[in-house]
């Protein structure tokens, strides 16, 4: 099983991105997906989660800014990043939460997700 993220880079605040996130051994349609980052020196934070029936879920300060997509004929996941601002610089990681399945009430917590991809840099410019 194996998750490998693409589409990071440099861009100038107000700018977009998107991210892509390949799976492999495993169908993104039959489990919850998710986003992730980590900024120098701080910890691991939650970005946004799609699950098996597509319910999405955002953390808030990336609400109505980024949008999280499935492409189940590509076996992808996609984070959709647009009015990028220098806050959001950080290395992205997807990740999959496999069975059993974590509560609703979870879905934030890395610790609920058991495969994990290598991550790609984002850098916002102001």
């Amino acid at each position: 099983v194996q998750l490998q993220a693409s589409g990071g880079g440099l861009v100038q605040a107000g700018g977009s991105l998107r991210l892509s996130c390949a799976a492999r051994g495993l169908s993104v349609r039959n489990y919850r997906m998710g986003w992730f980052r980590q900024a120098p020196g701080k910890e691991r934070e939650f970005v946004a989660a799609i699950s098996w029936v597509t319910n999405t879920y955002y953390e808030d300060s990336v609400k109505g800014r980024f949008t999280i997509s499935r492409d189940n004929a590509k076996n992808t996941v996609a984070l959709q990043m647009n009015n990028l601002k220098p806050e959001d610089t950080a290395v992205y990681y997807c990740a999959a939460d496999t069975p059993p399945v974590a509560p609703y009430s979870a879905l934030a917590s890395g610790r609920s997700y058991d495969v994990w991809g290598q991550g790609t840099q984002v850098t916002v410019s102001s």
